[in-house]
């Protein structure tokens, strides 16, 4: 460890400068020999790094944003080639590269602060051996060793020995404590950091490789911290429990101010949005605009929580513009929906028909009043009884007037004859 912690020796002199500028002004208030004037020191560290990577954070948003925008080619490839693994990974290979995007973009912060790591881990195992190293002079290296934190040394290991633990003027018992519950808490916060992002910032509509990366990384972090942290200075533990802490948090700011589509994080978003533009009548901040018109410019396209937002605003009586913007529009009520209004009129059943259509010929075929027809008619002779050739044609007329297939007719069976 100690071979690639000296791979980064040109990076010590830089944090361990930082770390004495912080423990100046921790120093005047908790004392200079105090560990919360060196733990605060390390913190305050960590917070100016994590700062200065604000630009990969972004990058790193950038690429996840393009991972969502592949995600339907993602799916059609895969249900492509869903019987031939090696060519579904050649085609996914080369949609990134067309596209330019990176699915390992995710560890980009994790490997920008690896130099700072080794580098701070460098630090302390120094002051642990009593060396100087880098701006730490020997008043502030004996003023490091002397510093506790909750009766542990910043420079003690859970490794340690007793002789090597009282040499620091610590307790065998005080520091595997600190540090056994300093390495539960980092593991349970990367855990938790990696279980937010799977199970509310991801689309589980499509399984990608970026998807099964992610879930692999929930369960190895927290393992590899925990079988390392048991060689890392309480120093560094506190180093890396406060990069947890933060990423964890940042991760919380991104997943409740700009969701991935087709998450449970974007439902509860735009469910809260709609809350908002129910009581105000107009959309709140640039970025729930920008969210609005997003999900206006993807039209069709829309998955079903954006489809669900729409469907929501359109039955409070508002329509979604393109500028992002809500006006007052058709009010739709509940439980009803576009394709109840386009329903059909019920069909009438074969009796009605067949009495309608007979009603209507026979209005029809009625003659005038004082024509001729009517006075044969009415001097002809009629018979009780019509005769089976009438019962025919009429029967005939009627069939065909009532919309049934001309046409040979099918015979009657036998018995109904």
């Amino acid at each position: 460890m100690d071979t690639i912690a000296s791979l980064f020796s040109f990076i010590t002199t830089p944090v361990s400068w930082v770390i004495v500028q912080f423990h100046k002004v921790y120093g005047a208030l908790f004392g200079d020999d105090s560990g919360w004037a060196w733990g605060l020191s390390i913190v305050s560290l960590v917070v100016l790094i994590r700062i200065c990577l604000i630009p990969l954070f972004v990058k790193q948003i950038k690429s996840t944003r393009n991972m969502q925008v592949l995600q339907p080619k993602m799916k059609a490839i895969q249900e492509r080639y869903k019987n031939d693994k090696q060519r579904q990974s050649e085609e996914m290979m080369k949609l990134y590269k067309e596209t330019g995007t990176n699915p390992l973009s995710s560890c980009l912060p994790i490997l920008a602060q690896s130099p700072f790591f080794f580098a701070l881990y460098h630090v302390l195992s120094s002051i642990a051996s009593g060396k100087k190293i880098g701006a730490i002079n020997q008043d502030l290296l004996d003023s490091a060793r002397q510093a506790h934190i909750f009766g542990a040394p910043l420079a003690a290991k859970f490794t340690d020995s007793v002789e090597k633990l009282q040499s620091l003027d610590a307790t065998l018992l005080d520091v595997r404590v600190v540090t056994a519950v300093m390495i539960v808490l980092m593991s349970a916060s990367q855990f938790f950091t990696q279980r937010q992002l799977m199970t509310k910032n991801v689309d589980l509509t499509v399984k990608t490789p970026y998807m099964q990366q992610q879930k692999m990384l929930m369960y190895i972090f927290p393992v590899i911290f925990a079988v390392m942290g048991v060689n890392f200075p309480v120093g560094v533990l506190v180093y890396w429990l406060t990069t947890n802490v933060w990423t964890m948090g940042q991760q919380m700011y991104v997943i409740n101010q700009n969701p991935t589509p087709g998450s449970k994080a974007q439902d509860a978003y735009l469910q809260r949005v709609l809350k908002t533009v129910d009581s105000r009548g107009q959309v709140r901040g640039r970025t729930q605009r920008r969210t609005v018109k997003a999900i206006v410019a993807k039209g069709p396209d829309r998955n079903d929580i954006e489809r669900k937002f729409i469907t929501g605003l359109s039955k409070k009586g508002l329509v979604a513009q393109e500028d992002g913007t809500v006006k007052k529009g058709e009010v739709v009520p509940e439980g009803e929906s576009a394709a109840a209004k386009r329903q059909q009129p019920k069909r009438q059943t074969k009796a009605k028909r067949q009495t309608a259509t007979t009603a209507g010929a026979a209005a029809k075929d009625e003659p005038a009043a004082g024509s001729k027809t009517s006075l044969q008619k009415q001097d002809a002779p009629q018979d009780d009884k019509p005769t089976s050739a009438g019962k025919s044609a009429s029967g005939s007329s009627r069939q065909a007037k009532s919309g049934q297939r001309k046409g040979p007719q099918r015979p009657k069976h036998p018995s109904k004859k």
